[in-house]
């Protein structure tokens, strides 16, 4: 998708004001999700998850309402959703204090780089970093 110019006052919220923008990761337009095509097995779970551009378009508008924090949450969810969720889930777990050493938790930010998923990478980084000043890595085997 070329990159599209948002502006909160005209195209927020997006599903209401601009939903042809708006895909499922199966392309289909969201104006295509009905109850009827639920119904009829013509939509499937795939269609009812939220894609990586939408993601960003997202992102765009909180940026434009000034929600900087917003606008990152929503560009590092759009980098992974290209990831499974128990995949998300193991990292999760992965980040929480001593649970990992410290190659563990680089070796998860190399994963995520690889996954383009940089801003996510470095929000690992930065917890190697601050869990290693605190003590709360893990101890190596």
């Amino acid at each position: 998708m070329s990159e599209t110019t948002l502006r909160p006052e005209s195209d927020y919220p997006l599903s209401v004001r601009r939903p042809e923008l708006l895909r499922t990761p199966r392309g289909l337009p969201l104006e295509d999700l009905t109850l009827s095509s639920v119904v009829d097995g013509d939509v499937t779970p795939e269609d009812l998850r939220i894609t990586r551009e939408t993601l960003r378009m997202q992102a765009q508008i909180a940026e434009g309402m000034h929600r900087p924090q917003a606008a990152a949450n929503l560009r590092r969810a759009a980098e992974l959703t290209s990831v499974s969720d128990e995949r998300v889930l193991e990292m999760y777990n992965a980040l929480r204090p001593n649970a990992s050493t410290r190659e563990e938790l680089e070796a998860l930010a190399d994963e995520l780089e690889a996954l383009d998923a940089p801003e996510c990478a470095a929000v690992v980084r930065e917890a190697v970093d601050v869990y290693s000043r605190r003590n709360l890595l893990a101890e190596a085997d």
